[in-house]
């Protein structure tokens, strides 16, 4: 069991200092609307508990809320692997700085089922996707 704990694969973890004050970017992240705007289309609400799906290019991912913040830290289980994803915002004067955190990989040579693929790919990829992801959400709150 050790050995398997040394070969999980690390968090994503991005960090932005988005020029939008917290409140706007909360918005933006723990609303339906919002959500919907910068990453997938969903059924989102905001309580603790709640079950939603985000509709990802392989289907419908079931989620559920797991710890709500406002305006500071959002997360919730994503899709049926172990995924986790938490929002965290911190007030920076008239910017915000946000977090988004995606864990829950397990050992890099492990198939996840809906793609098929090891996840080591998978987590390089999404990585890389979370970059223009934020990018989207970065342009939506500045305006």
């Amino acid at each position: 069991m050790e050995h398997n704990q040394q070969n999980k694969l690390e968090d994503i973890k991005k960090t932005v200092l988005f020029q939008a004050p917290i409140q706007r970017v909360w918005e933006a992240v723990s609303s339906s609307d919002g959500i919907a705007a910068w990453f997938m289309p969903n059924d989102f609400e905001p309580k603790v508990g709640h079950e939603f799906h985000l509709q990802s290019p392989f289907g419908p991912s079931p989620c559920k809320v797991t710890e709500i913040d406002p305006p500071n830290r959002l997360s919730f289980t994503w899709d049926t692997d172990g995924w986790f994803v938490t929002f965290i915002l911190k007030e920076q004067g008239d910017k915000t700085e946000f977090t988004l955190i995606h864990g829950g990989w397990k050992q890099s040579d492990a198939v996840v089922p809906k793609a098929r693929e090891d996840a080591s790919v998978i987590r390089d990829r999404m990585s890389h996707g979370w970059t223009g992801i934020i990018e989207k959400l970065g342009n939506i709150v500045k305006q």
